[in-house]
């Protein structure tokens, strides 16, 4: 059955994920909760469903995750249409997000990208120029991690070729991520 067969499929990308990744996410927890207790931000980004991640992890930082906690400093550039239409007109769609990161991004900050292909063009330019920054940056990446693997502090790569497997696992890694900031607090 089809269910079942997706099922199993998944089960084998989240077995990887904690056999090869469950280092790095709490690499970058503990980088994120550094982070916020320098007074810095941390600052997500991503295109399509890796937007809705980007805002969905942001929004646990700000709001609150399983226990009641200040808020923390964190924010989603692909959230406000204004300035992502404003910025894609003006310059290119290539640089919507490394516009927001030279305006917003500060040394100390923590700067997560995510893109399933590990390819989006804008998603580099930004992670690039945080890290010229002296912002830690990171990524949620899949398939073989693309050219964002090559240029971020910390590329966290989901190695599968199923886009909603690895968009699935990425929401499971920062959902770790946020319980781990969470222990701090």
């Amino acid at each position: 059955m089809f269910v079942q067969q997706q099922a199993d499929e998944l089960i084998e990308v989240v077995k990887y994920v904690k056999e090869n990744l469950a280092g790095s996410v709490e690499t970058l927890a503990q980088e994120v909760i550094k982070c916020f207790q320098n007074g810095h931000k941390v600052i997500l980004m991503g295109n399509g469903g890796s937007a809705g991640d980007a805002q969905h992890i942001a929004a646990e930082f700000v709001g609150r995750f399983k226990k009641e906690r200040p808020s923390l400093p964190a924010l989603a550039l692909n959230t406000n249409t204004s300035t992502l239409t404003a910025i894609g007109n003006d310059y290119s769609y290539d640089v919507v997000f490394s516009r927001q990161i030279d305006g917003f991004a500060q040394a100390g900050d923590v700067v997560i990208g995510i893109s399933t292909s590990g390819n989006s063009k804008n998603v580099y330019l930004a992670l690039a120029l945080a890290k010229r920054k002296g912002c830690y940056t990171a990524a949620f990446l899949g398939k073989d991690g693309g050219t964002i693997k090559g240029i971020c502090d910390l590329p966290l790569v989901v190695k599968s070729n199923n886009t909603p497997h690895i968009q699935a696992c990425h929401i499971f890694m920062g959902h770790c991520m946020c319980e781990l900031v969470d222990q701090a607090y």
